[in-house]
């Protein structure tokens, strides 16, 4: 960037919300998705939304890529600035700007992480579904941008579900409003939906109105140990065919169960092959009929051993011991490469099966978890040394391969981490051509100069 950029920025932010130091820069070259890095050539705190309209004016006109970041929890790669330009960090945007407990809504700005939204949405009696992994540091915005999933996402869906409406400021630095506070609105095209997983290619959102729910008033925990995920897959099928959609439906496999009794010492059976971690919230008489209905459904289908968590300390053991699934494998090794990817819930259990033959096959340490309820797995690789490049290389291949035989088995290469840079090589592949020009074609009637997170998704 030329020096009269870097001046123009400072005027827009104030000198104080500006950095352009090596050490500044530093933790913006990167976000949580190992093997990614690039530097920026300044990065800028911006207050409100015309000045992030005055910074993406300036950087349209000097053809400047600029790259939206939040906390940089994602693990997808989709905010490592690949081009340089200008990280905008959106961290000071970050109030709650209204809660409306009869309209069932809250309107924030982007920088409110996912579990202060959360708090605040229960201390009025009010849920917040979304619950990504990362909930304690991810900015909303950011879960926003990549739709992030978690932990809830069968029974109450994933962030675009819950998201009304968005004021957002365009590449050109024109500022639209999308959706508003209606549940229903057919007004043209649904751009609230089209942002919204869009990894900050688009647009950039400095405003959400988010839709709540009641707060459930009670909710039950238990968990199931099966010989193998073969057995585990047929009790999901018998769990929901039944029909009950569970708040909770994880798995573990014995690679995972292993990692997180040695990190947590929660007393989980590491002689099991597969762990199904079950539950449900609502009325009381109804979230006690699902958790018999889900252990029986378990027992029928050859678990080693049921059990129900007692009182909420035991249930919040028992979802921590899911939580910390990827700590406790990072221990295994010094880098540590998490991947997401989706089949039909069908398929699970034939879809692990592939992943560990591809460990085997690149000789690997792959362990695998997820959600059993909606197919969507997070296969984890595991490297003694990041710096041994040779078992890095086969780990890529790996994974290449483990995204093929999602596409294969009718599922996808991301189900809920995104595209971002990290698996851009393999997009085309599952999308076709058809669809990937369409997708550019979208980009450039946001973006026509192209300075908005290039080298993603559409670009």
């Amino acid at each position: 960037m030329h020096a009269p950029v870097r001046a123009a920025l400072k005027s827009i932010v104030g000198a104080g919300h500006y950095r352009e130091t090596d050490g500044d820069l530093a933790p913006f070259s990167r976000d949580a998705t190992p093997l990614f890095s690039a530097r920026p050539d300044a990065v800028v705190f911006p207050a409100d939304t015309q000045e992030v309209s005055a910074v993406l004016s300036l950087a349209a006109q000097h053809g400047v890529p600029v790259v939206p970041r939040g906390a940089g929890s994602n693990l997808c790669a989709a905010t490592v600035p690949l081009r340089g330009g200008v990280v905008l960090s959106l961290t000071r945007l970050n109030r709650i700007l209204e809660i409306a407990p009869a309209e069932l809504l809250m309107r924030v700005q982007p920088g409110v992480t996912s579990a202060r939204l959360a708090d605040t949405a229960a201390g009025h009696g009010l849920l917040w579904a979304p619950d990504p992994g990362s909930r304690t540091v991810a900015t909303i915005g950011g879960t926003i941008a990549t739709d992030a999933g978690g932990l809830r996402g069968l029974k109450y869906g994933v962030t675009r579900d819950h998201v009304l409406g968005l004021e957002a400021v365009l590449p050109t630095g024109e500022v639209i409003r999308t959706g508003g506070r209606l549940h229903k609105n057919v007004a043209g095209y649904d751009l609230t939906r089209l942002l919204t997983g869009s990894e900050g290619t688009l647009a950039v959102i400095t405003e959400a109105t988010l839709a709540l729910r009641p707060a459930p008033r009670t909710s039950g925990t238990g968990v199931a140990y099966f010989p193998h995920l073969a057995a585990a897959g047929r009790a999901v099928t018998a769990i929901i065919a039944g029909g009950v959609l569970p708040a909770t439906l994880e798995f573990l496999d014995r690679r995972c169960i292993a990692a997180v009794e040695a990190f947590a010492g929660l007393g989980l059976r590491t002689d099991a092959g597969a762990l199904l971690l079950f539950g449900d919230d609502g009325e009381p008489d109804a979230v006690a009929r699902a958790l018999e209905h889900m252990s029986e459904a378990c027992a029928a289908n050859g678990a080693l051993e049921v059990t129900r968590a007692a009182h909420v300390t035991e249930a919040e053991a028992l979802l921590a011991a899911r939580r910390c699934t990827l700590p406790a494998l990072s221990r295994l090794g010094s880098l540590t490469i998490l991947e997401d990817a989706t089949v039909p819930r069908p398929r699970i259990a034939e879809m692990v099966r592939r992943i560990d033959e591809i460990a085997e096959r690149h000789a690997l340490t792959i362990a695998t978890f997820g959600h059993a309820g909606d197919g969507n797995l997070h296969p984890t690789c595991v490297i003694d040394s990041a710096d041994d490049a040779e078992a890095v290389a086969r780990a890529e291949l790996a994974f290449r391969d483990i995204f093929a035989a999602a596409v294969d088995l009718g599922g996808t290469i991301t189900g809920e981490h995104g595209v971002g840079a990290a698996k851009l090589p393999y997009l085309s592949t599952q999308l076709g051509p058809a669809q990937t020009a369409l997708l550019r074609r979208v980009k450039d009637a946001f973006d026509p100069a192209g300075i908005l997170n290039p080298g993603k998704l559409g670009s």
